[in-house]
């Protein structure tokens, strides 16, 4: 799905952010989506930031956009009165004096497999990766049955609707044979047979696996591809964890690197003022785990996948003994971990919308300074 400037509402651009990094994606404690403005107004231009602050308000104004979507929620937790007295609130009132509409998408893109954290695995060079914290009961498996000679038809619907992707398949399937029977009412339209006439036919039972959030898409393409006038199926959640969803990530490097040619190296690619690292463990570094933003939660897991070295940010006094003797813990800065996702989000914009405007926020919304 692409949109044209001359058709797009801000729905059809949340539409469109809703498709890449799902609703489903984010964390449960977040506040993500649409939170200042009417999705029914006409989109005049998108400003992408990391931030919505003053700042990036202003901007859009002059660059002439009414609707920014960021990376961070300027609203996090519930406000009881907005009257101006800090930043948050005087960037609502002004989004809403200016009619700017405000998208955050944070812990979707936080755990989404091309987001975050696949951005800083890979520019720290690791080739191959994977998800650092599965998210769990992102899974649901739909079973139906079906007639036998319809059976190619209705799994090749739910496919295209993205049933059946398995990690790096897709097109997943089981099928049984077997024998369905029924009787319908006098006032039913059997598919096949008559009303009140007992039946018994060649079936197919189909299961598929797919992604939480592609639920209601899944049931629309079984209705409309089976034939009969009644369905039975069923849908049920998974204790599967979804593995190319979820927070962090960890790969190897191709090469081990000493400690301090690894802190060289790492502060060189985010280039941030300073870097904070836990006692060094005598050891070279190969295997890498990073995790944007505050990842203090993530450092039993990055120990417990033999990692060397785990990349974060805001991490406390007490906790950087908890790299003991076997993690290198080094936090970059929360904005520095953070600062290629703009991009990333301007990027994928850019892509889908090649003819509209869409400004990538030059306003460096960075709340740390260093004397």
């Amino acid at each position: 799905m692409s949109l044209t400037g001359s058709m797009s509402t801000i729905k059809n651009i949340i539409n469109l952010l809703d498709q890449w990094a799902p609703a489903a994606y984010s964390e449960d404690f977040d506040n993500v989506g649409l939170l200042v403005g009417d999705a029914s107004k006409k989109c005049t231009g998108i400003l992408v930031s990391l931030d919505c602050i003053e700042e990036v308000l202003d901007e859009a104004i002059k660059e002439k956009c009414n609707l920014i979507v960021c990376f961070h929620p300027i609203i996090f937790s519930g406000l009881k009165k907005i009257t101006g007295r800090n930043y948050v609130e005087k960037v609502v009132i002004k989004a809403i004096r200016n009619n700017i509409a405000i998208f955050a998408l944070h812990t979707r893109l936080d755990n989404h497999p091309e987001g975050v954290n696949k951005i800083l695995i890979d520019k720290i060079g690791v080739v191959s990766s994977k998800v650092l914290i599965p998210k769990p009961s992102g899974i649901k498996k739909l079973s139906t049955y079906v007639p036998s000679e319809q059976s190619d038809a209705i799994l090749d619907a739910l496919h295209k609707a993205g049933a059946g992707a398995i990690g790096n398949y897709t097109e997943c399937s089981f099928t049984l044979e077997g024998t369905g029977r029924f009787r319908g009412k006098d006032s039913s339209n059997p598919h096949l047979g008559k009303p009140l006439e007992k039946k018994q036919i060649s079936e197919v039972q189909i299961q598929v696996v797919f992604e939480s959030h592609l639920k209601n898409s899944i049931e629309n393409a079984l209705i409309e591809a089976h034939p009969y006038e009644t369905i039975a199926y069923e849908i049920y959640t998974l204790d599967n964890t979804l593995s190319s969803v979820g927070m962090g990530r960890i790969g190897t490097l191709n090469k081990p690197m000493k400690e301090d040619e690894f802190l060289s190296f790492i502060k060189n690619k985010f280039n941030p003022e300073s870097i904070r690292h836990s006692p060094l463990i005598g050891k070279d570094i190969k295997t890498i785990a990073v995790l944007g933003g505050s990842g203090s939660f993530a450092i039993t897991d990055a120990k417990q996948q033999n990692a060397d070295a785990f990349i974060t940010a805001d991490l406390k006094y007490h906790q950087f003994y908890e790299g003991e003797k076997d993690l290198l813990l080094i936090d970059v800065g929360h904005y520095e971990s953070e600062q290629f996702t703009k991009k990333l989000i301007f990027d994928y914009l850019i892509k889908k919308m090649p003819s509209f405007a869409v400004v990538l926020s030059r306003s460096k919304t960075n709340p740390v300074n260093y004397f």
